[in-house]
Parts: structure tokens; sequence; C-alpha cells
């Protein structure tokens, strides 16, 4: 029955209505069921609420649920804050209270079953568990061990411990006596093969009279041991006649106990033992001081540091330390975090070490305690109000900390000097915004802060404090913080850290502004959401245009990217061109399609390579060249003659009898000079393979087989050492028609030379110049030229000023770059091959990706002229423009810029595509 209720109840326990229509209940059900109801049970001094207790449980998934998790009821006593000294029996005291008062509640309210009988339920143990299959049929309840009460396998442990299988013995089973054994099973005894008794040899006594004199105990004793006889052999059997003649058996074989030897022991004395002795003598001594109450502390079995104990790794140590609020363990712990965020911060992840990232929070809000007079506390509940100015609603955020901290009263703080106490806590601050910072660079980190409102609340505290210069290292580790957030956070126009964000548009510091933007330019960017970059001041617009036309590449792209969000939106365009001017913006986007760019220079081939064919004569050596040759010596002379006469050719050959006359008419000088020392047939042979790598000296097979040098071929026109072509003097004969006369020069002067003294027959004075003669008739016979033919020239002087245009160009010889060592190897085009007739194009390359696509700024600039163009008809000021009658402004803007997009659209490649988007929107 349920006992009266109590007259003061425990203020542990909260006097709700809630409450106390709970006990009425449970109450009402007990008194129905006919068992006792404790509607408040002491444990450890303090009374148990039922109703969170019963709360508690069902929330887990029910008594048996829990009962079969290891250690969870554990858990539970420590959630009542029962202490620690004996939280097994603790554990097991408040199973025991819900097992009597709400196990059977629960199975009848939350599961809608009948519960088993007061007899297996309340009144037995509330050990185990199976509640819900618990039946008359199938429960038996355990009878507790006499060794419990001794403290041996008690229901005070709170733990089920291994279970124990209860044996029922039969009087059949051997060994067991006819009682029940509760323990686990036994083995079964070992099996011997049957042997007969061997006779003894011992005269057996008679103690038929002595057995009659045994005790019980005796007589309990020989039974078993007759039983173990009877089961020595597989088919031996029980014969209950036989245990006279067995006892007799059993006192024939008895031997009395061997007797042992004695054991002698050595007395310890200083003699001996010196430190066995002493060791002795403290122990006595510390028993005597115990008992007398001067019990010395001993530490036997306690694992001192230093003595082995390693203690917590090195992660918990620094969680611990952060938040014990002690400055020399915080100290320690920041600078550890900020190592290892930095060495390790691919591997360091926050949902490894729950309660991390919320102390790193608590601690860099402490910041506003050093400016402020205000010192934030989190609040993780969702029903209280927030009715202090100093909690930050740890749940869902705090909506309103712009305007608290607008009216926070600002302390007096010089930037100039600071004392020890404001450096030392700003630096922990600094290192813990620093950890941070370097751990949400970590995307599974970044992932797993977003969702912390404290964290958010912070940023917009830290970019909302005093422009002084000890702060502006934490606004830069917030603003990076902020930007690996944003682009999991849908951030509306009113939402403190987007204002915070737009409000570093108008700042001084480079890095804040490029930061700033690129965290607003991620907003929502892993999200379904659209960034709708509503509220835009009109300020930091204008100075995102003007910094358009900054020479710094990561800032423009940084204003390029966020225009492209901005203008995607038609209602930012319709504000964009009411409120700004746009055509400076267009402008400088058009300028921008030209950045980087490089112009390359393409040629295109109409058709393929042509070969000549092989010269049948060789070109007769300039005077220029021979004079160098003559000065060589033999075998070098002779293999630059070869380069200059001849070329490596793979389809070609030439006989070595024709080579070998070429070679002696060049250098046999006629008879009365002196004689060039030549080499011998074979040598000569020899050094055309050496100086030609590919030449090669055959036979060739036929009818008459031939001698040849397979792998070159003559030349159409000699070249000098240095590789430089020869000019071909190309003066016909007198009457037309005739063969040009076919010399080789090596510079215009000495070919003008040749066509004065040797065609037109002019006479050299001693002063090297030509006599200028009047009395005669000058023509032009170079080929295809028609100049003097029908009127000749009368002077010398007008003639040969005529012969220059034909002249080559002089040479102009090119001044090499300094280097060290040989000039490197410069390999020839041949000579023959004719080059294919191509045309040249002129391509502009702007920045592009590994996929040859376009990229970088210039890609950036069209994209926001491109939804400029596609925007603008939809907005309201274009429709209000042409019910007025005014220009549109589609052609406002793009209808001077419209040749320099056509100009892009022909020369650049990569951007083609989306420059005919471009047009074809304004097109339309």
């Amino acid at each position: 029955m349920a006992p009266p209720s109590r007259t003061a109840r425990d203020p542990s326990i909260p006097s709700t209505s809630e409450y106390t229509e709970f006990i009425q209940k449970l109450a009402a059900y007990h008194e129905k069921r006919g068992t006792n109801f404790e509607p408040e049970p002491k444990i450890a001094n303090r009374r148990i609420d039922l109703l969170h207790l019963f709360n508690l449980v069902v929330e887990r998934g029910g008594y048996d649920k829990v009962s079969d998790e290891k250690l969870a009821w554990r858990k539970l006593a420590g959630e009542f804050n029962l202490g620690t000294a004996n939280l097994p029996a603790y554990a097991f005291t408040l199973k025991s209270a819900y097992y009597k008062n709400l196990a059977a509640y629960e199975i009848s309210t939350i599961h809608g079953k009948e519960p088993p009988p007061k007899e297996i339920l309340e009144e037995t143990t509330a050990k185990g568990s199976g509640l819900l299959t618990r039946t008359l049929e199938n429960y038996r309840p355990t009878i507790r061990r006499e060794t419990s009460a001794l403290g041996i396998d008690s229901d005070g442990s709170g733990d089920d411990g291994t279970p124990t299988r209860d044996t029922m013995a039969t009087e059949e089973t051997p060994g067991s006596g006819g009682r029940a054994t509760r323990g686990l099973r036994q083995a079964p005894p070992p099996r011997q093969m049957w042997q007969p008794e061997p006779q003894s040899s011992r005269q057996t006594r008679n103690v038929t009279a002595s057995s009659h004199t045994s005790t019980p105990q005796q007589h309990h004793g020989q039974q078993q041991n007759q039983q173990q006889q009877q089961l020595r052999g597989a088919s031996t059997s029980y014969n209950p006649s036989s245990n006279t003649d067995n006892m007799s058996l059993a006192v024939a074989n008895y031997e009395p106990r061997p007797q042992m030897p004695l054991t002698l022991r050595q007395v310890i004395t200083p003699g001996n033992s010196a430190v066995e002795f002493a060791r002795l003598q403290k122990v006595l001594k510390d028993t005597a001081a115990a008992a007398h109450g001067r019990a010395h502390v001993s530490n036997k079995g306690i694992m001192l540091p230093g003595t082995g104990f390693d203690g917590p790794n090195i992660y918990v140590r620094c969680l611990c330390a952060l938040r014990s609020g002690i400055p020399a363990e915080q100290d320690y712990a920041l600078h550890h975090l900020v190592k290892i965020s930095m060495e390790r911060g691919d591997k360091y992840r926050f949902e490894g070490f729950p309660g991390l990232a919320e102390a790193l929070v608590e601690k860099v809000l402490e910041v506003s305690s050093l400016f402020y007079n205000v010192d934030w506390e989190v609040s993780y509940t969702e029903d209280g109000e927030m009715v202090s100015g100093d909690i930050i609603n740890g749940v869902t955020g705090t909506p309103d900390i712009l305007e608290r901290i607008a009216a926070l009263s600002k302390l007096k703080v010089d930037d100039n000097i600071h004392t020890e106490e404001f450096s030392d806590k700003m630096l922990q601050i600094n290192e813990a915004a620093l950890t941070l910072r370097n751990m949400v660079m970590l995307e599974e980190n970044a992932l797993y802060v977003y969702e912390l409102s404290p964290l958010r609340d912070f940023l917009s505290i830290a970019l909302n404090l005093p422009n002084l210069e000890s702060l502006v290292e934490l606004k830069h580790y917030a603003l990076d913080i902020a930007e690996q957030m944003t682009k999991y956070l849908h951030l509306g126009e009113t939402d403190p850290l987007y204002i915070s964000l737009l409000n570093q548009l108008n700042s001084n510091d480079r890095g804040a502004i490029l930061t700033a933007l690129r965290a607003i330019g991620r907003i929502s960017m892993n999200l379904e959401e659209t960034n709708l970059l509503q509220g835009v001041p009109v300020t930091a617009i204008q100075n995102i245009i003007d910094w358009t036309m900054l020479h710094d590449e990561d800032l423009v792209h940084a204003c390029l990217d966020f225009l492209y969000q901005y203008t995607a939106v038609v209602k930012n365009v319709d504000f964009l061109i009411s409120k700004l001017q746009v055509e400076p913006l267009v402008n400088q986007l058009v300028r921008l399609l030209h950045y980087g760019v490089k112009i390359v220079e393409r040629d295109i081939y109409y058709a393929r390579e042509i070969k000549r064919p092989a010269p049948t004569t060789l070109p007769a050596l300039p005077k220029e060249i021979f004079s160098q040759l003559v000065q060589i010596e033999e075998p070098e002379r002779s293999s630059q003659w070869l380069r200059c006469l001849f070329e490596e050719d793979p389809d070609e050959s030439i006989t070595q009898i024709t080579l070998w006359q070429a070679y002696q008419a060049c250098f046999t000088l006629p008879p009365g000079s002196s004689n060039i020392g030549m080499l011998a047939a074979a040598d000569f042979i020899k050094n055309v393979s050496t100086t030609f790598e590919k030449a090669a000296a055959q036979v060739q097979s036929g009818v008459a087989p031939k001698f040849i040098i397979k792998g070159i071929r003559m030349r159409s026109v000699p070249v000098d050492p240095k590789g430089e072509e020869a000019s071909k003097c190309l003066w016909q004969g007198p009457f037309g028609g005739a063969e040009p006369c076919g010399q080789f020069f090596m510079s215009p002067e000495t070919m003008f030379q040749h066509i004065l003294r040797e065609h037109l027959g002019a006479r050299e004075m001693e002063d090297g110049k030509f006599e200028n003669t009047s009395n005669r008739q000058y023509r032009c016979l170079w080929d295809r030229c028609h100049r003097f033919k029908s009127a000749p020239a009368t002077k010398l002087l007008d003639i040969a000023n005529h012969i220059k245009v034909h002249l080559p160009p002089r040479h102009v010889p090119r001044k090499e770059p300094e280097h060290f060592g040989p000039p490197p190897a410069k390999k020839s085009k041949p000579s023959y091959i004719i080059s294919a007739p191509k045309r040249s194009l002129i391509f502009q390359v702007t920045a592009q990706d590994e996929r040859s696509e376009a990229a970088g700024i210039p890609l950036s600039a069209v994209l926001v002229l491109r939804n400029l163009a596609r925007n603008i008809p939809k907005t309201d000021a274009e429709a209000a423009t042409k019910l007025g009658g005014g220009v549109s402004w589609l052609d406002r803007l793009f209808k001077p810029v419209e040749p320099r997009l056509f100009e892009i659209l022909a020369h650049n490649k990569s951007l083609a595509v989306y420059i005919a988007d471009l047009v074809g929107a304004i097109k339309s």
C-alpha cells in the first residue's frame, strides 16, 4: 500500500503540477496492484525525483534496454549527483528504486503490456533484465548465496556480472551427493579402460565391526568412494548390494600419509642479512605507530606521477588546462594547441575532442572585457529568457548582438602602452583565435563549427571592436574564420555577421577588405539557397567599382566575384543603375577583358614542303671563300670545302671520282705557283664520312659497279664556313637570251665591282674608283630588268646607281651574346627544302585553365557584363526609360563598346563563347 504523503517536500524535487499529478497516478497504480510505493526514495542522503528518473530511462529505451547496456545505471546515477565514492552501490540502489516503483508502471503505460505478477517482479531482486518477457513459466527467482553477505558477488556493484547457471543435481549424478549446486558446469569425469582388480598380496583386515560405528559424514564419504570405484570402467554398472565388499576393499587398500620432511628457516639477523633485517624492523615500527594512532600514510599500490604513469595525452591535457581558468595552465594549453593546429592541421579534428571548440570560443570572448564593461557568458538553455545583457544564446545565437555591443560602456584603453596583465591576456586570446583559424582551414572542422552559434556571435563582436592596432591581428583571424564558415551559412539582410562583414568594406586595411569580400562572396556557396546580397550600402558598391581600377590582381578578382553574384539578382541591378553611374564600370570591365593578354602569331600552311631536285653541276666557289680555305691546313680545309659546296641528304648520292675531281680542280694551282698540300684520294674519301655523319662510302651494284658516297648532295648555292649563302650574279649576255653570269659573291661590294669591270668594261683608276665615261651607251642586262633598254644611259654613274638595286642587302653580323664555353650547335634547315606557302594569323591569349578554357579576371569581367546585359531589360528603371521615350540602358551602356567586343570575339578564342552570349543578350 502507498505510504502517507510527507508534510515537507525535499528541496531537490520540483514542486510542479506535472510532478504532483505523476505521483498521484503512480500511487493509485501501486494501490491497485497491491504493492508498496515509496514516492521519494532516498539514496546517499538525497531524495530521488521519480518523474525525472522515469523520463530518463524511457528516453534510453526502457528498463530492459538500460539494464542490458553496460554501466548505464552508473551513468544515470552520475546525473543525479550522488557522488563518486561508492558509485556502484548507488547505481544498484537507483536501479532497485526504479525496479520497485516504476518498472511495472512502465510496462503498462509505455509498452502497453500486462506486467509480470509482483511475486516475480517487486518481491524479487532488481538484478538482471528481461521484464517484458518474464512469466511464471519461464522465470524462477534466484536464491542469494550465503557468500553475498560477505560482499562476494553482491548486488551493490550495479552490474549484473557474469551470469551463472543453476544446476539441480540428482542422486544419479556422480559426485553430487544429492544436493543442488550453483556454479559453473563441472567437467565430466575422465573415462578409463576397464581392468580387473589384481589380487592383493596383503591380507585384508576385517573392519565390519568398525564400519557400524562410523559417523554420518564418514558414511557419506564412503558412499562417494564406492561410487567413484564403481564408475572406473565404461561397462561397469552400479550395484547397491556390493557396498560392504567395497568398504572392505577401501579399508584394505588404505595406506598411511607419508611423513613430510622438516623445513628449517634461517633467522634474519644483521649479520647474515642486514637489508632484510632493516626492512623487518621498519615494518615493526610502522605497526607500532599505527597501534598508537600515528599511522604513516602508505603510497603502496598508488601510481604516483613520475613513477611510470604518463597521465592523459596532450589533447586532453590541453583541454583540461584551458577549462581550468588558471593563467599558467592556459598558457601551456594555448602554446601547444597553436603548435598542434599548425603542424598537424590536416589530422586535428574537433569531433575527436568534444568541448574543445566551445572552450576556445569562451576564451576568445574574453576580449570584450578588455575594452568594454562586459563579461560575456554563454547559455545553452532554450527555455530560459535572456534577462541579462551579458548572456549569449549558445543554442540559436544572439540576433541583437550588435545592439548590445552599441549599448556597452567603453573602457579607457591606451593603445600606445599596455599593462602586463593586458598584454598577457591579449596574447592568450590571439593564440586561441589562431588555433580556431588554423583548425577551420580543414573542411571537416569548418563543417563542425559552422552551427556553433557562440562562434558566430564572437565573429560579430570581434569585427565591431574599436579600431586599435592591438586588435588588428584578432580581426584578421576572425575574418579568416568567417571566410571558411560562410559557405555553409545563409545570411539574411539583418544578420549581425553579414552586417559586420559589409562594414569591413569601409576599412583602410587591404587585407581586411580582401578577406571580407571573399567571405561575402562565399555565402551559401555549398547550400541550395541563393546569395541575394541584399542591403549592400551605396558607398560599399562604389568602393568596389573604384577598386576594379587598381593594379592589384587579388583585389580586382575579389571585387569581380562580388559583382558577379550581385548582378545576378534583378533587384540589385535595378538598384545599381538607379543609384550609381554604371558607364565607368562597363568601360572598365571591357578593359579588363584584355587583362594579361598576350599577342600570339601563328602560321597556317596551305600545302606541304617541296624538295628541290639535286643539281647536276657543282657551283663555283666564291673567291672570298677560297681565300679563307687556302689558309687552313688539311684535313680541316677539305672538311670546310665539303660543307661549303655539299650538304647531307639521305636520299641522294655522288660518285667518289666526281667528288675527288672537284676537290682537285679547286685546289690545283696553275704552273709556277706554290702548290697547296692536298690529301690523298683514300684519305679524302675517309674525311667525307668524318665531315658528314650520315654519309658513307658504298659500292653501287649494276652492270658497271660504281663507288659512291651515299647521303650527300651538291648545293645549289655555296655557303661560307659560318653558313651564310653567297649571292649569284644574274647579268646576261649582251644580246639577251644568253645564260646568266653565274658567279657567286659573298658581299655586294665585290659583285658591284665585278659588274662594272667585267660586264660594263669600266676603267678603274689608281685610287680604286672607276672613270665616269659619257661617250658610251649603257644598258642593264640583269635578269628580267627592262631599265635602260629602250633609252640606254650615257653616263656610267647613272647605270652604276641603278645596278645597286639588284645587289643583295649588306649582311650585318649579329652580336653574339656573351656566354661561357662553345656556342650551342644550330641545326640549319636544308637548302633543298622549299617551305610551303603560309599565312600568319594574330591571336589574343588571356588567362586559361588546364583545359585551355577562359579563367581569371577576363572571365569574371565578361560574366559580370553578361549579367548586366541579361538583367537590365527586366529592371524597373529600364521599363521607365522606355515609357518616357528615352535611350535604352542597354544602348547607353553597350553601344560605345560594341566594336571592342567584336574585336575580342574575333581574336580571343577562349573568350569567344562568352562574348557571343554577351552580344546575343545585347542584340535580343
